[in-house]
């Protein structure tokens, strides 16, 4: 079957009557756009809703930062394997699994009555969104011609944007109005949506790699690797941290070497080499959500405990950043289509490290008008940066690897917001111990300008990496 001009899904597919080819390409894109708002959405309205969490179930700052953690461990655990098999098994398949663990999972979260119980079932809920991460990019860039990848692309991170602009505004009303609970009860009408959508209008499956082994082995030594090194980077400095990452290091590594000698690998680690953009593009990807993610995490507790804003208040504000990014995503997706999408994404880190090194004076007499810009100013460069990125890194491998790139992507992303939170984590462990940040704010400012430094410094790193990829449209992508 042809869809786009020479473009071959390479199977046999089962088509609604009334649906032509054109339609389909919407229709994918429609939905994967709805399932790209809902994970950051969720992401970013429970971010508000933290110190309602610590407050209810009276728990301290490490222990709420594992609401978090646990989610992208889970989520980053299950990326990988979850993008081998929708190549493998299909990826319409494994999307509307994805979307069923993210919605009933998320009900789950509502139901739960401790910290232990709520928890667990964000891990459930990461496994669900993982399943979604690497599935939507690779479905939409299946359908749709190169020439109009980056457009699309732009189109898919707006979508993410949008759900990461409306969550903290949402999160702060829900929170205010009906607690916490209901703010996992909102995605689960839009969950089951998408399902109906996918089922009544997604009839094709793609599945280049059908019949091929999974790689359980690869799989399981991949998850030890990533929660050693969570575990690890979310204890205080001591010995028994040092150890655990030392042993996901060790996996890590373990990981790398059994890839290099199965037949079938779970991930393709020869892409790297194969490919200098595609290699360049997930470490600049990885670096740059390193630097970022935790942001939101702490600008949620300082707006709250140290400002003293009531969470719809802090919704507001730090709306301003990912509205930033819904609105320019769009074009950068487009400008990449024409420019060279390394120049692009690495104009957009400048600007994130700009307002990373900004934000390091933040004290508890900051004005909002100052955070305020500081948040427009990453929005802004991480609208530049990533869907740029994300079309150098699905333009640099073959159509057969769409899965494994699009898990890739995801793998960065989750990878880099792990590693992310666990610097924040590791910084709050060894400054405020455990007390809770409402009894030690001083404390907590402290810890965020330090761990704000540290990823002003990455930020900085990354924009050598970005520079370094080479160029996609010059034969430099397959060097």
């Amino acid at each position: 079957m042809q869809i786009g001009a020479g473009f071959s899904l390479g199977l046999p597919v089962t088509l609604a009557a009334d649906m032509n080819p054109r339609a389909i390409r919407h229709a994918a894109l429609l939905i994967a756009a709805l399932s790209a708002f809902l994970t950051p959405f969720m992401g970013s309205a429970v971010h508000i809703a933290m110190p309602a969490i610590e407050a209810d179930f009276g728990i301290d700052a490490v222990v709420l930062s594992w609401v978090a953690n646990a989610y992208l461990l889970a989520a980053a655990v299950a990326l990988v394997p979850a993008g081998r098999a929708a190549d493998i098994y299909g990826r319409r398949r494994v999307f509307i699994w994805g979307n069923l663990i993210f919605t009933l999972s998320s009900g789950l979260c509502a139901l739960a009555d401790s910290a232990a119980l709520l928890i667990g079932a964000r891990i459930v809920q990461g496994v669900g969104s993982a399943m979604l991460f690497a599935t939507g990019i690779a479905i939409v860039t299946a359908v749709y011609p190169a020439q109009k990848r980056g457009t699309v692309l732009g189109v898919n991170v707006a979508a993410v944007y949008v759900g990461l602009s409306c969550g903290p505004f949402a999160g702060g009303l829900l929170t205010d109005w009906f607690g916490w609970p209901a703010v996992f009860w909102s995605v689960v009408p839009l969950g089951l949506a998408a399902v109906g959508l996918t089922l009544g209008w997604l009839r094709s499956e793609w599945a280049e790699a059908r019949g091929e082994p999974f790689d359980w082995p690869g799989s399981l030594i991949y998850a030890a690797a990533l929660t050693f090194l969570m575990l690890g980077l979310s204890r205080p400095p001591s010995t028994v941290g040092a150890t655990l990452v030392f042993t996901g290091l060790i996996c890590l590594g373990g990981f790398a070497i059994w890839q290099l000698r199965t037949g079938a690998p779970v991930f393709d680690v020869r892409l790297f080499s194969r490919s200098r953009v595609f290699s360049f593009s997930c470490l600049a990807a990885l670096v740059h959500y390193a630097a970022t993610f935790a942001v939101t995490f702490l600008m949620s507790i300082y707006l709250q405990q140290v400002k003293g804003l009531d969470p719809r208040s802090a919704g507001l504000v730090m709306m301003s950043q990912p509205v930033m990014m819904a609105l320019f995503s769009p074009l950068a997706g487009r400008l990449s289509d024409r420019i060279e999408p390394g120049y692009i994404a690495s104009l957009g880190m400048g600007l994130t490290a700009t307002g990373l090194m900004l934000l390091t004076v933040l004290d508890g007499t900051s004005p909002l008008t100052f955070i305020v810009a500081c948040l427009i100013l990453l929005g802004l460069g991480f609208a530049l940066f990533s869907s740029p990125n994300v079309n150098a890194i699905m333009g640099a491998v073959e159509q057969r690897y769409y899965g494994v790139a699009a898990g890739a992507v995801g793998t960065m992303r989750l990878l880099g917001q792990m590693l992310s939170m666990g610097i924040a984590t590791l910084i709050i462990a060894s400054r405020m111990g455990r007390l809770a940040t409402s009894a030690a704010p001083e404390l907590f400012v402290e810890s965020a300008r330090i761990a704000l430094w540290i990823f002003s410094v990455l930020c900085v790193l990354g924009i050598f990496l970005s520079l370094s990829r080479g160029r996609l449209r010059s034969g430099e992508a397959s060097t």
